[in-house]
């Protein structure tokens, strides 16, 4: 799915699940509030609300009530391994056949890595 039709909310709940990865916000951590979030997005809050929840949803993230949200124990590593997982499946398939297209070998693409 190309980035520009994906809903808003999901491309903030990338952004959040790109910095747990990271480590920007690290277990334990506290993310920031939706509003902040909101702010510094240029996005509704509600918008935000809805990308938070889905993590609340999903078990990365815990809610202590009139604190704030905190990153679950084992978040990096369950979103790493699905983000992988969606990688291999969805978006290496077409990556594999822009390759072959274009007749780039693997070593051309190990000498770009390097």
């Amino acid at each position: 799915m190309a980035d520009n039709s994906k809903p808003v909310y999901l491309k903030l709940r990338d952004k959040i699940a790109a910095a747990i990865i990271e480590g920007t916000y690290p277990e334990g951590a506290m993310l920031p509030s939706v509003r902040a979030f909101a702010v510094d997005q240029g996005a509704n809050p509600l918008t935000v609300a809805k990308a938070y929840q889905q993590f609340q949803l999903d078990g990365l993230v815990e809610v202590q009530r009139g604190v704030g949200m905190f990153v679950a124990r084992g978040a990096a590593d369950k979103l790493r391994r699905s983000e992988r997982e969606t990688f291999l499946r969805h978006e290496w398939p077409t990556i594999r056949q822009r390759i072959e297209r274009l007749g780039i070998v693997p070593d051309e693409l190990l000498a770009e890595i390097s």
